[in-house]
């Protein structure tokens, strides 16, 4: 048990910017490496935060003020971690150099034009997708969407890490951070975010009182599972096939901008369910 409580603080520590206290000496090769299973719980704790800050601002501010404070906290819990991937990611890809150069470009710490673009497309998208989700009547099914979208966009980093190989020839960065990472560890997390999404989905059907729009029942959260799920991988792996291609191979930058991207899409399917039905 203390194993993984070790690896769940090398989870927190990582994906979060909350005030986890480490352990003596700091986590060992293999709770790091295990703690890729427990990416979703971190997305977990980021979600919840979420949905209570969301639920704080939505009851004292009208939707769009609360929408923009909303994208800087849940921004800000990841410390701008995956938002700074996908900014990267757009300077390399979207250079349309050589892969080297791409990957060269993709190193730097400054931000390019492209950068700039696609980060300030997300930020954009973002706040006025939970504009739309705040000012939604459908209370409980909108935090249950923030406190879950965290959840399976890090799920998915596993499978990334293991589906396909590290571009940097030197395993340097993440690629050595996470080498001995398999797919009984994307599996495991897989496990871990039906778990989470079941637990935070039953207390939604049997605590939730909302008595407009979408029922609550076991049926609609089964459903909203599959279609959390399956977005997921399916989009996640598209995504990195894509990337592959270009790249040879994914980065730790990559796997960040698949994170943001994935919770953009996510939060977009939200919304339109939540606005047709």
């Amino acid at each position: 048990m203390g194993g993984w409580i070790d690896s769940l603080v090398a989870a927190l520590q990582f994906l979060t910017r909350l005030p986890v206290p480490s352990a003596a000496g700091g986590a060992s090769e293999r709770a790091f490496r295990r703690s890729v299973v427990l990416f979703p719980a971190a997305g977990l704790a980021i979600g919840l935060l979420t949905a209570a800050f969301g639920a704080l601002l939505r009851w004292g501010l009208p939707s769009w003020p609360a929408a923009v404070l909303l994208t800087a906290v849940w921004i800000g819990l990841s410390g701008a971690l995956h938002l700074d991937g996908l900014m990267d990611t757009a300077d390399g890809l979207l250079s349309h150099r050589s892969r080297e150069r791409m990957l060269e470009i993709m190193k730097d710490s400054r931000v390019g034009a492209m950068g700039v673009m696609a980060g300030s497309l997300s930020v954009l998208m973002r706040a006025a997708l939970l504009a739309s989700l705040l000012q939604d009547g459908r209370t409980a099914w909108a935090l249950c969407a923030l406190a879950l979208i965290p959840v399976w966009s890090r799920a998915f980093l596993p499978a990334a890490i293991t589906g396909w190989p590290y571009a940097r020839a030197e395993g340097s960065g993440l690629g050595g951070l996470f080498r001995g990472v398999g797919a009984r560890h994307a599996v495991a997390a897989f496990a871990v975010a039906t778990a989470l999404s079941a637990a935070v989905l039953a207390a939604l059907v049997l605590l939730a009182k909302d008595s407009a729009g979408l029922p609550l029942g076991w049926a609609q959260a089964a459903i909203a599972w599959s279609i959390a799920a399956a977005f997921t991988y399916v989009a996640g792996s598209l995504t990195a096939s894509a990337i592959a291609r270009k790249l040879g191979g994914l980065t730790g930058d990559v796997y960040g901008a698949i994170n943001e991207l994935l919770e953009l899409g996510l939060l977009l399917i939200m919304v339109a369910v939540l606005y047709h039905f």
